[in-house]
């Protein structure tokens, strides 16, 4: 009986001294399966609307590649803008997205990269196009910056223009540029969207004939367009301030008052007017968010999925617009969004207010 309680005792400390040694381990373990299955952290949107001096933006676009997909090409281009942008603050990205990937991708990643390198994010525009000039190619990145120094000091003209040919969109900015008195060696940046793939290369002539010093950047806006059309939109830096910080002329605002807000793209969603102004009056409100409003837009493009909603864009602007001075822009139909509800989209840049 003696032995048998003896043996029962033994057994027990057994079990004891293996548990209290499991115990710490099975804890553990249990730790690292915690740890292992964590949510990860949902990377930052980028804002809606950013303010910025008009007297140090600077402009730039990653060189287009064939390399992987839209993921590793989006990668690779936020990078070399970074590179290049050589401490600048980034303010605004525009993608051009062609091909089939998820255009809601570009955000993600956008926002992956700049927060892994610990930069502020900018505003985003995401629109898909047809094509780009360069087999393989998925995605154009393009970006507004704001430079460490003032490289404009007597402000910025925005020129926006459409028209059937790309051979008349050059003659608009031309004229553009004279009426304002600009030379076009001062023209910094031209962005061209053409609906059909001969007009891409007779872009890119006219662009080197007429302004060769320019950060040039050409798409094909739809796969399969039913008119020709070319919608050109340029940043020039202007040699003289103008009085009163802003003067608008047919097709081009010259602004050198202080601060610009720049808007990401606002969608609209559906088909009916009530779906067109409620675009508007989001947009409204993001700018009335940084000290401004659609009435003191200086640029506002428009990216409709066909020509019968951009007709009804042009019914529905100008209840949000001030007709005496109506900003520069276009209306050109684009393949797609980054929704598949959605309908156009819009992109402004407005005066901003002093305290933005």
């Amino acid at each position: 009986m003696i032995r048998t309680a003896r043996v029962a005792l033994v057994a027990a400390a057994a079990v004891f001294l293996l548990d209290s040694i499991a115990s710490p381990l099975q804890r553990r373990k249990k730790k690292q399966e915690e740890e292992v299955t964590q949510t990860l952290e949902v990377p930052p949107d980028p804002p809606l609307v950013l303010s910025a001096e008009t007297a140090r933006l600077t402009f730039s676009a990653a060189p287009l590649s064939p390399k992987g997909l839209l993921s590793q090409q989006t990668r690779d281009g936020l990078k070399a803008l970074i590179s290049g942008a050589r401490g600048s603050q980034f303010v605004k990205i525009r993608a051009y997205v062609a091909g089939t990937g998820d255009l809601r991708r570009v955000q993600s990643i956008l926002s992956d990269v700049f927060t892994d390198k610990h930069l502020s994010l900018p505003v985003l525009s995401v629109v898909q196009v047809g094509a780009l000039p360069l087999e393989g190619a998925q995605v154009q990145l393009e970006a507004t910056l704001l430079d460490r120094k003032k490289v404009n000091p007597s402000g910025i003209l925005f020129t926006a223009v459409q028209a059937a040919s790309p051979r008349e969109a050059f003659g608009q900015i031309s004229d553009s540029l004279s009426q304002a008195g600009v030379a076009p060696a001062d023209l910094l940046r031209l962005t061209c969207a053409v609906t059909g793939a001969p007009m891409i290369q007779e872009s890119r002539d006219l662009a080197l004939a007429r302004f060769p010093k320019a950060l040039f950047v050409v798409v094909q806006s739809m796969r399969l367009a039913t008119e020709p059309a070319a919608a050109c939109d340029a940043t020039v830096r202007l040699p003289n301030p103008v009085e009163q910080g802003v003067r608008f002329f047919p097709s081009a605002v010259a602004v050198s008052a202080p601060k610009l807000a720049f808007a990401g793209s606002q969608l609209a969603f559906r088909y009916q007017e009530a779906d067109a102004r409620l675009a508007f009056q989001r947009l409204e409100k993001t700018l009335q968010s940084a000290g401004s409003s659609l009435k003191q837009a200086v640029v506002l493009n428009v990216y409709p999925l066909s020509p019968q909603l951009a007709d009804l864009v042009r019914k529905v602007r100008p209840d949000f617009l001030d007709s005496a001075h109506p900003p520069a822009g276009y209306s050109l139909p684009f393949e797609g969004l980054p929704s598949m509800d959605a309908s156009f989209g819009l992109e402004a840049i407005a005066l901003a207010g002093p305290g933005s």
